[in-house]
């Protein structure tokens, strides 16, 4: 039996005894002749981990929010680590740079980001900013292409999925797990939940109570993409579950509410452009202030026109290990 870490580029395994035991009777027998002196005395072997580290999570900085340098398949990956060792909540934020420029405006929003477990690029200006730190990023990490990717990768193998969104009409959470368990026979759907959008804590706390009831092993979260995050961090010491995923526009997209952008859009950075068009009263401001309010921070932080070093985008590339369990 092996325990593997895995990111896109890096494979480890380690053995799950230690190799060298074979090797302790001709020890004794060696100490025995020569007193643990002389030429052939040994030393005791290594423990596999100490003659191997375990591989390393890239992350890059921008404006002060840690984003994690991963691709879907890496997430996945870990999802199902955290789901295998159930050793409390993890979430996951799917972000771009509305959340970036939120971070800004809303020094808590920002700590809130930062103590997320994950933070992937969901958007291709996080993507390009990733390149230019020397990641290797070929595909933005979308949250509905998240979302099919782990449910068809894990189809048959008995998770439990619970979907919790926004109050809509027709019921979106509804829609989407009828949709999913269609497309993938054999995903088991334990609830889902409709929050009304003046919600209250009272509705808050019967959610979590629903849901720590259901007992799912990934929670996926819809309420947009800066609400989400806020909830997500509000209420993980509450839930009795491994994985909170927030992926926003997911639960409109893949219920078949609003239509998605064509994939060439989405790969070159102009989906803005197409769902802008269908909500223009919702997202005016999201892509036309914030957006351009975006790009003049990292232009300025890239030239070093900052002085606030929580603006100032940190140009050097670092790593990190996934959070701990």
């Amino acid at each position: 039996m092996t325990r593997t870490l895995k990111n896109r580029t890096t494979r480890c395994s380690f053995p799950s005894r230690n190799p060298y035991a074979d090797l302790t009777p001709l020890k004794s027998t060696l100490t025995q002749k020569w007193g643990g002196r002389g030429p052939i005395a040994m030393a005791a072997p290594p423990h596999p981990l100490q003659m191997q580290k375990p591989a390393e999570s890239p992350f890059f900085r921008v404006l002060g929010v840690r984003v994690d340098a991963v691709q879907i398949d890496d997430v996945v990956e870990q999802m199902e680590e955290w789901i295998r060792k159930r050793r409390g909540c993890h979430s996951i934020a799917a972000t771009g740079m509305n959340g970036i420029v939120e971070a800004q405006h809303d020094p808590k929003f920002q700590k809130i980001l930062n103590a997320t477990d994950l933070v992937v690029p969901d958007g291709m200006p996080l993507v390009w900013l990733g390149r230019r730190h020397g990641h290797d990023l070929p595909r933005r990490v979308y949250g509905p292409d998240l979302l099919l990717a782990f449910c068809e990768e894990t189809a048959g193998r008995g998770y439990r999925h619970f979907f919790y969104g926004a109050e809509r009409d027709p019921d979106v959470a509804k829609g989407l797990a009828k949709k999913i368990e269609q497309r993938f026979p054999g995903t088991t759907v334990a609830g889902t939940y409709s929050q009304r959008v003046s919600a209250e804590q009272n509705d808050d706390d019967d959610a979590v109570s629903l849901i720590s009831r259901a007992a799912p092993d990934v929670l996926w979260v819809g309420l947009g993409e800066l609400r989400q995050v806020r909830w997500m961090h509000e209420h993980r010491n509450k839930l009795n579950v491994p994985v909170v995923v927030g992926v926003g526009a997911a639960f409109d997209m893949i219920s078949g509410r609003r239509r998605q952008a064509p994939r060439w859009m989405r790969e070159h950075g102009l989906e803005c452009l197409f769902r802008l068009l269908q909500e223009p009263r919702r997202l005016w401001r999201r892509y036309l202030i914030y957006g351009t309010e975006f790009v003049t921070r990292i232009v300025l932080a890239s030239m070093g026109l900052t002085n606030s070093r929580q603006t100032r985008m940190t140009l050097n590339s670092s790593r990190t290990h996934f959070p701990k369990s």
